[in-house]
């Protein structure tokens, strides 16, 4: 390290630097950024305290000794142990917005934000909309993106089955000062919800097969594997929110559920289910629309109903 501290000099020689021994390194980009420029630029302007926003003047300028050692530091963490940047600066953006992301949850890259920017348009009257349920919330980030920027009329329930994504998903809730719209609970999918009734549920739920969990990137491994694993297709988590999901909806309610790679298997083992398939301007595909009247109609098809379920205890 003190060879190279003694070489590099300002933000953009260590920006250089750091791109240089990422590609050399081959690590994976798709945790915020997509190429090795970026990633570097966030972790040296990050481990230099300074915003991304800083102006181009700043870049020539000479760090301290100190202060090479701290974006060294992070460089290599990201190098030798694969972490993605988001967890290594605590900070991942989603719909524009800010999110405190740790490794107690996965990272926000659902394409879902480009629809929540759009107000979830045709598919809901957000003016209409007076209680949405963000199904495997996580970091929070559907559930808080949505309040603000999508529904504003609505309170929205947070849920998630790990107490610990919960806690960083109040922390996010917190920050913006929602506790009073959205609201974490407890529960196992719909197990905790008995007797409520949702215009809008939007879940991003564990979905990848075994065979996409054996191929992943290192920097995945990361990531909590509770909200990664879905069984051997995938399908674990979705055919049950599927079979469940009309019970808690309203008569005109709307189900939008991404299931990303596992798409494929979902179409072949429902064939005869309209679902409506989005497409999305800045990439991400596998994301689906039943409304509350296709489920009720395809009920049969989308299986019995399941035993009556209630999780024992709370995050308290």
């Amino acid at each position: 390290m003190d060879h190279t501290i003694d070489e590099l000099h300002t933000i953009t020689d260590f920006v250089r630097w750091g791109a240089s021994q990422f590609s050399r390194a081959q690590l994976f980009f798709g945790h915020g950024t997509d190429n090795a420029v970026d990633e570097a630029i966030t972790l040296v302007l990050h481990a230099l305290h300074l915003p991304r926003t800083t102006p181009e003047i700043l870049w020539q300028s000479r760090l301290t000794y100190v202060e090479k050692r701290q974006v060294l530091e992070v460089l290599n963490q990201r190098i030798e142990l694969r972490i993605p940047a988001p967890y290594l600066t605590h900070e991942a953006w989603f719909a524009n917005l800010r999110f405190y992301v740790d490794q107690r949850v996965l990272i926000p890259r659902s394409p879902l934000a480009e629809l929540i920017e759009q107000q979830y348009q045709p598919w809901v009257d957000v003016e209409k909309v007076t209680r949405v349920l963000d199904l495997c919330t996580g970091s929070g980030c559907i559930a808080i993106a949505s309040a603000m920027l999508a529904v504003p009329n609505a309170e929205v329930d947070a849920v998630d089955v790990s107490c610990q994504a919960l806690e960083v998903a109040q922390q996010n809730i917190d920050s913006y000062g929602l506790e009073h719209r959205v609201y974490t609970v407890y529960s196992d999918l719909f197990a905790n919800l008995k007797g409520l009734e949702y215009d809008l549920i939007v879940s991003n739920p564990p979905y990848a097969d075994a065979n996409e969990m054996g191929e992943m990137p290192d920097e995945y491994h990361h990531e909590p594997a509770v909200g990664l694993e879905a069984g051997a297709d995938g399908l674990f988590y979705v055919k049950q929110i599927l079979r469940d999901a009309v019970d808690y909806l309203s008569p005109d309610g709307v189900l939008i559920v991404e299931v990303g790679l596992s798409q494929a298997a979902l179409v072949e083992q429902y064939p005869t289910v309209p679902f409506t398939w989005l497409e999305f301007s800045r990439g991400g595909t596998g994301v689906f629309v039943l409304t509350a009247e296709q489920l009720r109609e395809y009920a049969g098809v989308l299986g019995s109903k399941g035993e009556e379920r209630t999780l024992d205890g709370s995050c308290n």
